[in-house]
């Protein structure tokens, strides 16, 4: 404890200063804005920015490319909540209940939520790190590939547990999204797979036309053939949360933090886990409520809260480990190898006030964020007193031209139009595509912890259980799916059989 507040206080008076401050600034508007159109990705961001970071100092270089991707999470929410678009893979969680709010006509109380649910996540995630850091890089040694894969299956288990419809058909659909997440070239033996001779598949499908084509672009086919061409009305006061909204919003906030932190801390780990280990959570004590899946405010705080502690957390293990959690994070271990300064253990050692000033930041720039973006809640919201079909041509105009932009590919385009039309299948027939989005993101993480963790065993399958934490995992996520199996079996039973008089 007392090494963590000697972090975070040598850091404070470096990201205090005037130049670090304006990086943080910019890294959280651009990050904004990055989440909000759709098209554009922090990963995609981040890179194109890499050139830049060389004139930059290292502190202010990292503090920046921090700020894009927590920025980005925060700007995911508002087009997932009022457009049902998640620029991220985790605001498909908050879509799930935000999006139902703004069909309510709720949709700035839920923005306002998201944003001060974003500042109570983010805070907890920095005092964690300032906390954990040290004694982390200490702990380096204990996290392996085993536990790894197991921490994905788990994530996989919890997405087919939590998301409505049959098991049996979530399951499948997680297979599809699975093997969707596998297609490209091997990575050990370098051969293309599942490529059907297409040389643009060679490097896999992108989120971008699927998390686009399942959710946006379907859900706007969707609304247009059901004539829902006007948008909910709003009032003038409707636009900011009500002290009701804030109180039922305070506890699934701080809940959805520490999850969030504490599953951002895992390698391997994403923001989406957290987002969905944060739902499950508030899933399971709103249940007797039965208010769950009509537009709850929890289901908004909880998983926003959590994709941003993770986001944040998720620097734990690349700055004291050396392992990025994910795409995001092994760009900025990029830019650190750029600067001159190598990602793990050593950075603890011979960089601590480079570490104590990223942490300030963070809680610099989660203020910043709340600052910034409540006054624009009443903007957001006017967006929905825009006609149906415009806005659906502009959504439509605006993620393809995104998407041609980012990758130049016809074939992308093409994804787009497939992936549209099977979402709007899985919204005609009543079934959720959040497990095919799930398995294609966690797949491939999976497939290289497993193989990393059979090639060091030599094909040994017992090494699951041969360590606490993944063992710990896989009952985990045995009880997951027992509990999952369980409830549907006993809410069948009580269904009524039809035959009462």
């Amino acid at each position: 404890m007392t090494e963590g507040v000697a972090l975070l206080v040598s850091g404070l008076a470096q990201a205090f200063d005037p130049t670090t401050l304006g990086l943080c600034l910019a890294g959280v508007l651009l990050g904004t804005l990055v989440g909000v159109l759709p098209g554009l990705g922090p990963v995609a961001t981040i890179a194109l920015l890499l050139p830049i970071t060389f004139s930059l100092p290292t502190a202010g270089a990292l503090i920046m490319l921090a700020g894009i991707y927590y920025g980005a999470q925060y700007g995911s929410s508002t087009t997932a909540i009022l457009l049902r678009v998640p620029g991220e893979a985790s605001g498909v969680v908050t879509a799930q209940e935000g999006y139902r709010l703004a069909q309510a006509g709720r949709g700035g109380p839920a923005l306002g939520i998201a944003a001060l649910a974003s500042l109570v996540g983010g805070v907890l995630s920095a005092l964690a790190l300032a906390v954990v850091m040290i004694p982390l890089a200490r702990w380096s040694v204990t996290i392996g590939p085993a536990e790894t894969a197991c921490l994905m299956v788990l994530g996989i288990a919890a997405a087919v547990a939590l998301t409505r419809g049959s098991l049996t058909a979530n399951w499948a659909l997680a297979a599809f999204g699975a093997l969707l997440g596998l297609i490209g070239t091997d990575v050990a033996g370098g051969h293309p797979r599942f490529t059907f001779g297409i040389p643009e598949l060679r490097d896999g499908i992108g989120f971008i036309p699927l998390a686009m084509g399942l959710f946006g672009v379907a859900e706007l086919i969707r609304a247009l053939g059901a004539r829902e061409q006007d948008s909910p009305p709003l009032s003038a006061t409707s636009a900011w949360p009500t002290r009701a909204d804030l109180t039922s919003a305070l506890a699934p906030a701080v809940r959805g933090g520490v999850i969030g932190t504490a599953v951002g801390l895992l390698p391997g780990a994403s923001t989406l886990l957290a987002a969905l280990a944060a739902q499950a959570s508030e899933r399971g004590l709103f249940r007797r409520h039965g208010a769950w899946g009509h537009g709850e405010m929890a289901g908004v705080a909880a998983p926003e809260a959590a994709n941003n502690a993770a986001a944040q957390s998720s620097f734990a293990p690349l700055l004291a480990l050396g392992l990025p959690a994910n795409a995001v994070m092994a760009v900025i271990a990029g830019a650190m190898v750029l600067q001159g300064v190598a990602p793990g253990p050593a950075v603890v050692t011979h960089h601590p006030e480079l570490i104590g000033a990223i942490i300030a930041s963070l809680l610099l720039g989660n203020g910043m964020l709340v600052v910034l973006n409540l006054p624009l809640v009443g903007l957001w919201v006017a967006v929905l007193r825009v006609p149906l079909r415009w806005l659906a041509a502009f959504v439509v105009v605006v993620s393809c031209g995104g998407l041609w932009i980012s990758t130049g590919s016809a074939v992308d385009l093409w994804l787009l139009l497939a992936f549209s039309l099977l979402g709007w299948a899985l919204l005609r027939a009543g079934m959720d595509a959040t497990p095919v989005l799930t398995g294609f993101v966690l797949a491939p993480p999976f497939e290289e912890a497993l193989r990393r963790t059979l090639v060091l065993a030599r094909g040994d399958w017992g090494v699951f259980l041969e360590s606490p934490l993944s063992a710990t995992l896989l009952v985990a996520t045995v009880g997951v799916t027992g509990i999952a199996v369980w409830r549907t079996h006993w809410s069948v039973s009580l269904r009524p059989s039809g035959n009462c008089k």
